[in-house]
């Protein structure tokens, strides 16, 4: 196991950074290959970060599996590690610091950021780090350049004691807090994540933390006992009928709010009929286009909402980052979703090993 490391690095502004450095690098449709590559230069107003934890998301298992990207590329987005050089201009950072970086940040000016839209940014839809090439997040490397205004809005820094393994979910809490606020949630109410892997548990801890009464879904009991540390003690058998359950939970009416935390199509049908007439399914993995039908007469006669929610938001980049660094050792401690960690030269065995998630596989983490 590798060892994690909570206190500062001791460096100085004249760090000798390496020419080159490993990385995954992804070639084209499920090639994935380590390689030696140059070490991204910095301009002014960037930073280069050598990255301690990145762990895996099932968008950047997407981009591989599919081609939606062209190659080559390094992917890798919940990042986090060591300040290593700064350019000319940066005064907030310097070198030795620990920080997580976002690699989406809006303009915050266009018509979707004064809408607060901002995923559907022109901005927010470039990506802002890079371990060279395409610029793709680029977690999945030794070093990642930061540009500029992600160096301005979307990098944070990682207090003294908080390991890197806790700060690299930041971005990953953010987006499900996100999901989280625009439903809305009353302490009243009655939320069924569907799906308990790591993205599963955040949003369904997430949706405690209001008041509501959380009952969760998957197939694997072993899931659902790492649900329970985080106080999710209303376990649903996924191989059961989940429908049946979540209205006998609730009087007969069904769950006032349904969260798809997992792909499959399918299953928008059974988080429809989950819920009460005039309640809402939030759709969190479906981010692959096609056609998925679900009952247009529940949508109508039922009054029932189906919406989404899709990548994170800058509004509460500051409430997230106080939530993930202040609650480790405090109640939030996020580093029981990590199941496995491996080296960066075993990138491609933990992008497989992600791929084809078992009970016992959670957060799968690389750690150059």
């Amino acid at each position: 196991m590798l060892k994690e490391q909570t206190e500062p690095v001791e460096l100085t502004e004249t760090l000798v950074v390496p020419a080159t450095m490993r990385a995954a690098v992804y070639r084209g449709v499920n090639d994935v290959r380590v390689e030696t590559i140059p070490v991204p230069e910095i301009g002014a107003g960037e930073v280069l970060v050598k990255i301690h934890t990145c762990g895996i998301c099932g968008t950047d298992l997407k981009k591989i599996h599919t081609g939606s990207h062209s190659a080559p590329r390094v992917f890798g987005h919940e990042m986090a590690g060591t300040v290593v050089k700064v350019g000319e201009g940066v005064s907030d950072f310097v070198v030795g610091d620990r920080v997580m970086a976002y690699h989406h940040i809006p303009c915050g000016e266009c018509f979707y950021c004064r809408k607060r839209t901002f995923a559907q940014c022109e901005t927010y839809k470039k990506v802002g780090c890079t371990a060279g090439f395409a610029p793709s997040g680029g977690g999945f490397a030794e070093y990642i350049r930061v540009m500029d205004w992600i160096v301005q809005k979307g990098l944070v820094k990682i207090p003294d004691g908080v390991p890197f393994e806790q700060a690299a979910f930041i971005e990953p809490v953010n987006t499900c807090y996100k999901a989280i606020e625009l439903l809305g949630l009353q302490n009243d109410e009655t939320v069924l994540v569907i799906g308990q892997g790591p993205i599963g548990i955040l949003l369904a801890a997430l949706a405690q933390r209001t008041g509501a009464t959380v009952l969760t879904s998957d197939l694997y009991a072993e899931r659902h006992a790492i649900a329970a540390k985080f106080g999710l003690d209303r376990p649903l058998d996924a191989r059961g009928d989940v429908v049946a359950a979540a209205k006998a939970a609730t009087g007969g009416r069904g769950a006032d709010v349904a969260l798809l935390a997992v792909g499959g199509d399918a299953l928008i049908r059974v988080a429809m009929d989950a819920i009460r007439p005039g309640g809402r399914v939030m759709l969190f993995a479906a981010t692959q286009h096609g056609e998925a039908p679900f009952d247009p007469a529940a949508v109508c006669m039922d009054e029932k909402t189906l919406m989404g929610s899709y990548s994170s938001s800058v509004a509460i980049n500051d409430e997230v980052a106080r939530l993930v660094l202040e609650g480790y050792g405090n109640g939030f401690d996020l580093t029981p979703l990590i199941s496995h960690r491996f080296p960066l030269e075993d990138a491609v065995a933990a992008i497989d090993m992600a791929s084809h998630p078992q009970a016992d596989s959670m957060k799968i983490v690389i750690q150059p």
